[in-house]
């Protein structure tokens, strides 16, 4: 069905601010769920109900059954024995409302694009995009119950790789959003050179590198130790038998509470630097140079944060704040790359503009 031009723009401001909604509802999931982490409430739901866990317990004896499903797992017994359902309702909340934000984040995304696609709102090439998403939140649910059972029989944590994996997948989808969404607009670009684009995927490669690294040390609770800086463990740099005891040696990258806190710090040493030199190269060659610029701003805060969160021993709303900023990071490293990766024109961008529907 063809569109009129007009019917095109604004089918396009449509679906650019209902996709901008989703990234902001999945930027609050993942504040929500660092909330969830570092109130310990991650384990108080022992289920997954997909369905029926939207409702919470509605009276005395359904919330004895799901105290009484907390206090059989390792974590209750060996952290929290003695806890009153008083405490445990605290906990409850924080982790059922984190699993209703991620169905209504899916209810979100389905629900109105059927409708754009039941009105022939989109090209093909558009849709095969947003349903490869939609299959990546499909899995994220999946992945999120993975995280959560391997905490429910021998730890009193989840295990750290399942929680890395979980929020890395998180992002991927937001980032993925933020990419289609920039792709949407159509508009003209002085051809880049080679390094700035280069730079630019080098640092959104960086950036996810170092969230990885961020979720990792929250899942080994390392932010809780080594609070000096800019040493740790006595150097700026700790002696290999400390950084590398474990065997075999690579689990230490993951397992060691040092290497993983001496990565973070070291990668973010290297992306801040990296950003600084984009920035300079993007001033001269005047392209880019506004988004390299508020990004090397934004890591330089956010660095700053990173360093205060760790000496005052990772207060919570400091480490949301710092997570918060984290997400901040990322927007604008996948902007800088997308705005960067291609000489655009009205042409180039037309293969996603909605001028005709399949």
């Amino acid at each position: 069905m063809s569109r009129t031009s007009t019917e095109s723009r604004s089918d396009t401001r449509a679906i650019r601010g209902w996709l901008m909604a989703i990234a902001g509802l999945i930027a609050l999931m993942v504040l929500v769920g660092g909330a969830t982490r570092l109130t310990e409430s991650g384990l108080s739901i022992v289920e997954w109900k997909p369905v029926t866990g939207t409702i919470p317990p509605l009276n005395a004896q359904q919330w004895n059954e799901a105290f009484d499903g907390y206090k059989a797992i390792p974590q209750y017994r060996e952290l929290n024995a003695g806890m009153t359902l008083h405490e445990f309702k605290t906990i409850f909340w924080w982790e059922w409302s984190h699993r209703l934000l991620g169905r209504i984040i899916g209810a979100a995304y389905l629900l109105p694009f059927l409708w754009f696609m039941w009105r022939g709102m989109m090209p093909a090439e558009l849709k095969r995009r947003l349903w490869l998403i939609f299959g990546l939140g499909a899995l994220q649910g999946a992945v999120g119950w993975w995280m959560v059972a391997s905490g429910l029989t021998a730890r009193v944590e989840v295990s750290q790789y399942r929680l890395a994996t979980h929020l890395i997948l998180a992002l991927l989808i937001f980032a993925a959003i933020v990419w289609t969404v920039r792709r949407l607009s159509i508009r003209r670009a002085a051809p880049a050179p080679w390094r700035l684009r280069v730079t630019s995927a080098v640092l959104l490669g960086m950036v996810f590198l170092q969230l990885y690294l961020g979720a990792l040390v929250a899942g080994l609770r390392a932010g809780r130790v080594y609070n000096t800086w800019p040493s740790i463990d006595g150097g700026f740099i700790p002696s290999g038998a400390r950084l590398f005891f474990e065997q075999p040696w690579w689990r230490n990258l993951f397992d060691n509470t040092l290497t993983v806190q001496f990565n973070h710090r070291m990668v973010a040493y290297a992306l801040w630097i990296v950003a600084i030199l984009h920035a300079i190269d993007a001033v001269r060659a005047r392209v880019g140079a506004g988004g390299a610029v508020w990004l090397a701003i934004v890591l330089t805060i956010q660095a700053t944060l990173g360093i205060l969160t760790l000496l005052h021993q990772v207060p919570i709303v400091l480490a949301l704040v710092h997570q918060g900023v984290a997400i901040i990071v990322l927007t604008l490293a996948v902007a800088q790359c997308e705005r960067l990766s291609a000489e655009r024109s009205s042409a180039r961008a037309g293969r996603l503009s909605l001028a005709r529907a399949d």
